[in-house]
């Protein structure tokens, strides 16, 4: 092949007027090679080049591919034919006859296709416009279907394209698989990920009738984006609001959602019947790293009742069904952190602690100058309140509030003994002071406490490893054991000032898992109470190698606690503990959660879960979780139990089909909790899913749905594995 470059001809000018040459200032430079063995370029004095079977030509970044061109290096024009492929400003421009300006990226041609995926162009007539470096076409269409006859399309008389920024088109039709099915008078569609798109979601619900999602997303610059949302539920009325969602980077990023919908019959689904109305919601989050280790977050939400997010945003309302508004500022040092805690309470029909602010001083785990102490520490004030649930303005007569200031130290001497025995002794002491509590509810005094802690813990971690170890039929390549003991023993003596004595602002809540018994970890600063105990813990883990990475054939952890001198509220044995992931093959899981109480021989809690994933055709997950009636008169009582069997199977029939089928049966009541069944269909440029849903209320008719939801694979509705952990996504919620 022969490659011919410009700079040589440039050479041979120089020869005769070098000094001339000299003196000019230098252009960028022209490559033009021969694509094949066969290829040939013919230089002619003028600085005109004609290349056949095959050239491509480089110039101010701009590339230009064809079979035949004629290349005008003075005025930067070349004609080009036969496969021409130009990419410029992140686009790919292709067409069988073009003439393009490589100094002023002015194009002309016939017909073309012009792409910067995810958005694709063809269409006729195409020109440049040189001033504002836009170029119009005419009989054209945009589409997201990379293939070359879109299903999906949008077809336009005149369509205008920026480069790297925007196309706009005039009476521009939609069609689907050649349907004309919506009219655009001006359709315009960013270029890039960030496009602005309609999303529908037409659907039935029981406590709705027949309903429409409609949301418009837009982007205006890499700042600022959002939605906006209107729907129409025919027995409950309009909703309508907008999302923002800004990017001011080291100032922070976030969101700021608002809805407002006219419910025409707000008690159908609800059992507080003094629901108005008119029902709103405000979401607002900020995060923001403006300096250094420096960390501000806020979140607000705010609703205008208590079913609001329950009845219309389930995927909210299942993420946190006991919404709070914060404001928080941390600063981290080296070895500290300040940390600002504010805590409002702006839905009254939730219980709150209030928190006005809260300060915290944190000293992590430090060594003492050469010594082999280390110390760690842990100190914070603030002023709270306790709101309980407002109905009606009755439930405010239990209020109570109190500034309260608490400062732990512990002091600890890690050591290894042997080179594997590791024990940590320490030794600690805390004061907390409280102000007299205030308020209709208050029943305590000014009270100051002090509490002395000390302890040790002592593991060591030994394993054997079996390097020739074979077994096709689990996957395995070698083989590891490691096994881990702990010993953890916590001293605390009667505090001078018991719980009962004091305001209860930070106070053990019902837990499935055991709580730590040392601090800071810690942390119900106002339920602390004597301790004497001994937590035991073993940890055991298979490990071999499969697809050359290192993974947990099984993970075993078993705990428990012996209380030496149990409390009141204690047992001598607290429940014992079983934590364990199984995975016999790449493909199955078995995970098991389990609670024993050795006192009356009986399991508090069980949850089992078998994951089956063979290939990326079919999947089946099934599990069940067990909790007994916890009736005890205590705060930290987990209430009525629960035996929910759950089934989730998912099956791909062929390219583009698929069904998804999920259940849940609460065993102990015989009811079918929740049944819900999708069938997914692929259709090349944009996927949609037909979902059924019944459920059964513990009170009330039974629950049905329908939806039907869609979205384009160029701009997805949801991200990938989004319906897999939350279904009801596909519902709207």
């Amino acid at each position: 092949m022969r490659h011919l470059r410009t700079f040589f001809m440039l050479a041979l000018w120089a020869l005769p007027a070098g000094g001339l040459l000299m003196a000019q200032p230098q252009e960028e430079a022209w490559e033009i090679e021969g694509l094949r063995d066969q290829s040939w370029v013919e230089w002619s004095i003028n600085g005109t080049a004609i290349a056949t079977n095959g050239v491509i030509v480089k110039y101010g970044g701009t590339v230009l591919t064809a079979e035949q061109a004629t290349i005008n290096q003075t005025n930067g024009e070349v004609t080009a034919q036969g496969q021409v492929r130009i990419e410029h400003d992140d686009m790919t421009w292709v067409g069988e006859h073009i003439v393009y300006n490589f100094k002023t990226h002015q194009m002309q041609a016939e017909q073309f296709r012009a792409g910067m995926p995810p958005v694709f162009i063809e269409g006729e007539g195409l020109h440049g416009e040189l001033t504002n470096r836009a170029y119009a076409a005419t009989n054209a269409y945009v589409t997201t279907d990379d293939i070359y006859n879109p299903a999906f399309k949008v077809r336009a008389k005149y369509i205008r394209v920026i480069p790297g920024k925007k196309i706009l088109a005039r009476h521009a039709t939609l069609y689907l698989e050649g349907v004309p099915v919506f009219y655009f008078p001006i359709y315009s569609r960013n270029l890039g990920a960030h496009a602005n798109n309609f999303n529908l979601m037409p659907g039935y619900r029981s406590i709705f009738g027949p309903y429409l999602l409609t949301s418009y997303t837009w982007f205006l610059n890499n700042e600022l984006d959002g939605q906006w949302h209107t729907d129409y539920y025919e027995r409950r009325g309009p909703g309508v609001g907008p999302t923002f969602n800004y990017h001011l980077g080291p100032w922070g990023d976030g969101t700021l959602k608002a809805y407002y919908l006219r419910d025409q019959d707000p008690s159908i689904s609800a059992t507080n019947h003094s629901i108005s109305n008119s029902r709103e919601r405000v979401y607002f989050s900020y995060l923001a790293m403006p300096a250094t280790n420096l960390e501000i977050r806020s979140l607000v939400r705010y609703q205008g009742d208590s079913n609001i997010v329950r009845e219309f945003f389930e995927g909210d309302y299942r993420q946190n069904p006991q919404p709070n508004t914060y404001l928080e500022v941390n600063k981290f040092w080296q070895n500290f952190s300040l940390d600002t805690y504010a805590q409002p309470r702006l839905n009254n029909f939730l219980e709150t602690v209030e928190r006005l602010p809260d300060v915290r001083l944190t000293g992590y785990r430090q060594e003492l100058g050469a010594s082999p102490f280390y110390y760690e520490s842990q100190s914070s004030a603030g002023y709270y309140r306790r709101l309980f649930v407002e109905t009606n303005g009755i439930g405010t007569g239990t209020n109570y509030e109190a500034a309260r200031a608490d400062t732990f130290h512990q002091i600890l001497l890690p050591h290894t003994f042997f080179g594997w025995l590791n024990v940590t002794p320490r030794v600690g002491g805390r004061f907390t002071w409280y102000s007299e509590a205030s308020g209709p509810g208050a029943t305590t005094d000014e009270e100051s406490r002090g509490v002395f802690n000390t302890g040790i813990e002592a593991n060591f971690k030994a394993s054997r490893l079996w390097p020739e170890f074979r077994s096709g039929l689990l996957q395995m390549e070698g083989l590891r054991h490691i096994i881990e003991p702990s010993v953890n023993y916590a001293f605390v003596p009667k505090p001078n000032v018991t719980p009962n004595q004091l305001p209860q602002f930070d106070y053990e809540l019902p837990s499935l898992r055991l709580l730590p018994i040392d601090f800071p970890q810690y942390n119900n600063i106002d339920s602390i109470d004597s301790e004497n105990t001994i937590r035991f813990a073993l940890g055991n883990k298979i490990q071999t190698k499969r697809n050359g990475e290192v993974v947990n054939v099984a993970n075993w952890s078993i705990y428990t606690d012996w209380n030496l001198h149990p409390r009141s509220n204690q047992s001598t044995f607290s429940d014992f503990y079983s934590d364990l992931t199984v995975r016999p093959r790449s493909w199955l899981v078995l995970e098991s959660l389990a609670r024993y109480h050795p006192e009356d021989g009986t399991f508090r809690m069980a949850a089992h879960s078998v994951t089956i994933e063979p290939s990326d055709r079919w999947s089946w997950s099934i599990g069940q979780f067990y909790l007994r009636d916890d009736l005890r008169p205590t705060p930290t009582a987990l209430g009525i139990g629960n035996n929910l069997f759950t089934s989730v199977i998912t099956y791909r029939l062929n390219e583009n089909w698929g069904v998804r089928a999920l259940q849940r049966f609460e065993a102990s009541n015989g009811t079918m909790q929740e049944q819900a069944y999708t069938v997914y269909r692929d259709m090349r440029s944009w996927t949609a899913a037909l979902t059924l849903r019944v459920l059964q209320n513990t009170t009330g008719p039974l629950d049905y749905t329908v939806a039907f939801t869609f979205s384009l694979k160029a701009f997805p509705r949801f991200g990938l594995g989004t319906d897999t952990g939350r279904p009801y996504t596909l519902l709207g919620g």
